[in-house]
């Protein structure tokens, strides 16, 4: 977003933060009508009530509006899944905790979930870093959820990276999957957390 011009006042950036806002979750609400590749910036700003004007006073086009709305609902995720978690919970516990806040966070916005899986890829560099990005967010979160007391108790070593790839990436598509067939994320509740579980317990000797 354009930083305000000099000498605008709080007020002014509270003002453009909402119309931020607005068309962020107008975006939002068109992918979950229509998909990202169907929608269009008069989409979004007939759903936000607001014109062309205003848009582009925030974002250079669609692509940098999906981007931005990505990284905001990415970070809301991860600070949700990190709240739920009892870290003096017993380990299998935590394991269920955090897969399924963030089994509810993906459920809230099935469309956008579905959308952030099969559109970024597609879509320019921008995109591609975001989604390394984003994926660096969960890798970290991952180990830091694996690097307690209760895990280490049990065995549990700190848990590599291209560990923590796999186990997103599973879920990832598992979900993308579930949502095309016409399912429902929460479908996947219990075999992702047998899957977590598995991949991140004690080493079998």
């Amino acid at each position: 977003m354009p930083r305000p011009a000099s000498g605008s006042s709080p007020a002014d950036e509270d003002e453009g933060g909402r119309f931020r806002r607005r068309l962020l979750d107008a975006l939002a609400a068109s992918i979950a009508d229509k998909g990202y590749r169907a929608t269009t910036v008069a989409d979004i700003v007939r759903r936000a009530r607001t014109s062309r004007r205003t848009f582009y006073e925030h974002f250079a086009g669609k692509e940098e509006c999906f981007i931005a709305l990505l990284s905001d609902t990415n970070g809301q995720t991860i600070r949700r899944i990190a709240a739920a978690v009892d870290r003096e919970a017993p380990w299998e516990r935590q394991v269920r905790q955090a897969v399924g806040a963030w089994i509810g966070a993906s459920e809230a916005e099935p469309a956008l979930t579905l959308s952030w899986i099969r559109d970024v890829p597609a879509l320019g560099a921008a995109a591609r870093r975001l989604q390394r990005d984003m994926m660096e967010g969960f890798i970290v979160l991952v180990q830091q959820l694996c690097d307690t007391e209760a895990l280490r108790a049990a065995g549990i070593r700190p848990v590599p990276r291209p560990l923590a790839i796999m186990l997103l990436g599973g879920l990832r598509e598992l979900a993308a999957t579930t949502v095309e067939d016409g399912g429902r994320i929460g479908d996947i509740t219990e075999t992702a957390v047998q899957a977590a579980i598995a991949l991140l317990g004690p080493a079998v000797k």
